[in-house]
């Protein structure tokens, strides 16, 4: 988890949160809706990145709460 901002990730039968580089998860949750609530929530405050991680652990989505280097033209 190196690129910088939120992360739910799976954990033990639920998800966590995880500050990019923490090795503690911030919040633990019981579903993985519950945990991105809670990450975009922080990733919004911090205007920082939202990285959504699917059961294996590969990152399935990504949504920026900040300085996006890349914004949609148009």
């Amino acid at each position: 988890m190196s690129k910088k901002g939120q992360h739910v990730v799976p954990n033990k039968g639920g998800w966590s949160v995880k500050k990019a580089g923490a090795s503690k998860a911030s919040s633990t949750h019981a579903t993985q809706a519950e945990a991105i609530k809670a990450a975009t929530k922080v990733a919004q405050n911090q205007k920082t990145e939202l990285y959504i991680h699917g059961r294996d652990g590969r990152i399935r989505e990504r949504n920026s709460y900040g300085n996006d280097p890349h914004p949609p033209k148009g």
